[in-house]
């Protein structure tokens, strides 16, 4: 799985280990600045003004420990706004939305912290300011990234003006991100905000001379921005090709926004839901129903009664705003859990990193009742159901929870539909469906089969082998096909394919498809490369069952990408 977190100091262990990580990528990634500058950052932290702002520092850390980017952050508190220093990703992960990730919880960070938004710099991509090619077009690149959630470059100032004696003309552009909140830089704020920066982080290149003549070019009030590099995402017209016959009935849990989880910056966030269902309507793909609520019978059907009260009481125990997470295990007696709820998570949770919290248990059941909503719509006669709920729910088993999920949504709607004959669960996640496994691993009226990255490197590690096929009555029931580190889209279609053909001997009446949009190229918790017209081939190869299919949201979480991930899924599914 994958965080962002923020490292508050150099003193745990812990944060030091991803300090001289984060270290190394910096100095790999800027060879041209200083070694003090990376060198400082331990102090820097320790003493958040050293040079009078206060320093941030988020990391991404993969599910082993490892930091796969960073970002240095710096406040003022006084002015009232902050700046991004630093962004970069580890060279290994290139391309796979790490600093898109970090990038967006610096945002959120930000929106707490400062009223006149997050400032940064981007080197010029005009020809007249930077004569190479091949970093203009790089410089372009990092414009247009920003440019999509709003940030503009600030025009008609002296910022650009170079630095006596400096030895460069192609000096960046100051970027402004209004923060989603709309309005305009008012002169006198923006002069004190552009005098902060010049005195302070480059107090030993800029003069005092020059920072005058700098902070005396903002003349105009408001401060004017490039509004042509303005690329705020669109709603996606529908697609010109035919449409498929029948939209997939939608069931979405518009309150899933209150299990939005900030402090440990959670990929698992509300935009996610957003991302998709904006896709979906745009093209037309899906007809939205409104949520019915149901009784907890069909929870407690797939789950231990001791861990639904458990999971009730403990979030509703947790002060509002808190978040609680299992940090002590009981691998040698479990018969004597702990009086205190906080300290007995880790007798019901697999994981260090999926929080108790007020809101995390009203979230989840919300989640279950847009799945029993959909469930209903098949069962009444829909042919095609989606439920597009968050938090997830493949990891959660029969008396466990982790991986973010708490109640397991699919195996739910699975329990449901085979109460009307037999049923196949397919899970396309990058990781493993250890929930439904575990729930029907000695049943044979329900066919569990799981595609995921092999668990010698992938979340949840300890299950997903291929040697697991069911106990008891389940036995060859349960199918796994644990898949390389990378894999692209033809060989995710050939291990799909054989699947598929285990399900079509099943001769199920249903089938749920537990959807993971993480085997996307890019997404941060994954390492293969699909594309949209890779989903769309898996869903064109599912669709050829021809089976009433439940489609149960789990993973996936490049939100630049998740809504076309989707679409190109459900337009080869519906149309098959």
């Amino acid at each position: 799985m994958f965080r962002v977190r923020r490292i508050h100091d150099d003193v745990l262990p812990a944060n030091q280990s991803a300090l001289h990580e984060a270290q190394s990528i910096l100095r790999d990634r800027f060879p041209d600045v200083p070694s003090r500058e990376w060198d400082s950052l331990g102090e820097r932290l320790r003493n958040p003004f050293l040079k009078r702002f206060r320093t941030i520092l988020f990391v991404a850390e993969n599910g082993r420990a490892r930091i796969m980017g960073c970002a240095v952050m710096l406040h003022e508190p006084e002015i009232g706004f902050c700046y991004l220093d630093w962004l970069a990703a580890g060279a290994k992960w290139d391309g796979r939305g790490v600093g898109a990730a970090i990038y967006e919880h610096i945002r959120e960070a930000s929106k707490s912290l400062a009223p006149l938004g997050l400032f940064f710099e981007c080197l010029p991509d005009h020809p007249d300011r930077c004569a190479d090619d091949q970093q203009r077009q790089m410089n372009g690149a990092r414009l247009r990234f920003y440019s999509r959630y709003g940030a503009r470059p600030i025009v008609n100032t002296g910022y650009e003006m170079p630095v006596p004696g400096g030895g460069s003309d192609s000096l960046p552009h100051l970027v402004w991100d209004d923060l989603d909140r709309g309005g305009e830089l008012e002169l006198e704020s923006t002069r004190q905000v552009v005098r902060a920066i010049l005195e302070r982080k480059y107090s030993d290149l800029c003069p005092p001379e020059y920072v005058e003549a700098v902070v005396s070019s903002f003349r105009d009030d408001p401060v004017l921005l490039d509004e042509s590099r303005l690329r705020r995402s669109k709603p996606v017209a529908a697609s010109a090709r035919q449409q498929p016959s029948e939209r997939a009935l939608m069931v979405v849990n518009h309150q899933h926004a209150i299990h939005h989880i900030r402090e440990r910056g959670y990929v698992e966030s509300p935009a996610r839901v957003k991302a998709i269902e904006k896709e979906l309507l745009a093209a037309e793909l899906v007809e939205p129903v409104e949520m019915v609520e149901y009784p907890f019978d069909p929870i407690l059907a797939v789950h231990d009664a001791e861990l639904v009260d458990y999971l009730r009481n403990a979030c509703a125990g947790v002060p509002e705003g808190k978040s609680v997470y299992p940090y002590v295990f009981p691998i040698r007696n479990a018969t004597r859990p702990p009086l205190d709820l906080g300290l007995r998570a880790g007798y019901f949770c697999i994981d260090t990193f999926t929080p108790i919290n007020r809101n995390a248990f009203p979230a989840a059941k919300a989640a279950v009742d847009c799945v029993l909503t959909a469930t209903d719509g098949l069962l009444a006669g829909r042919r095609t159901a989606y439920a597009l709920v968050r938090p997830p729910g493949h990891h959660a088993e029969r008396r466990s929870f982790g991986g973010f999920c708490y109640f397991s949504n699919a195996a739910i709607g699975a329990q449901q539909l085979s109460r009307r004959g037999k049923v196949a669960i397919l899970d396309i996640d990058y990781h493993h469906g250890n929930g439904q496994q575990d729930i029907f691993y000695d049943r044979n009226d329900v066919l569990t089969v799981s595609l995921h990255g092999d668990p010698s490197f992938a979340y949840p590690y300890f299950t997903g082998f291929e040697d697991e096929a069911g106990v008891g009555d389940g036995a060859g029931y349960n199918l796994n096909f644990p898949l390389p580190e990378q894999l692209d889209g033809p060989g995710y279609l050939v291990a799909l394919e054989h699947a598929i053909k285990r399900i079509r001997e099943f001769r199920p009446d249903y089938l749920v498809v537990a959807l993971g949009l993480d085997p996307a190229k890019g997404d941060p918790t994954g390492t293969w490369s699909l594309g949209p017209k890779d989903f769309e081939a898996n869903g064109r190869a599912i669709g050829r069952l021809d089976l009433p299919t439940l489609v149960v949201q789990e993973g996936g979480y490049r939100t630049r990408t998740l809504g076309a991930s989707a679409k190109g899924f459900f337009r080869g599914l519906l149309g098959s």
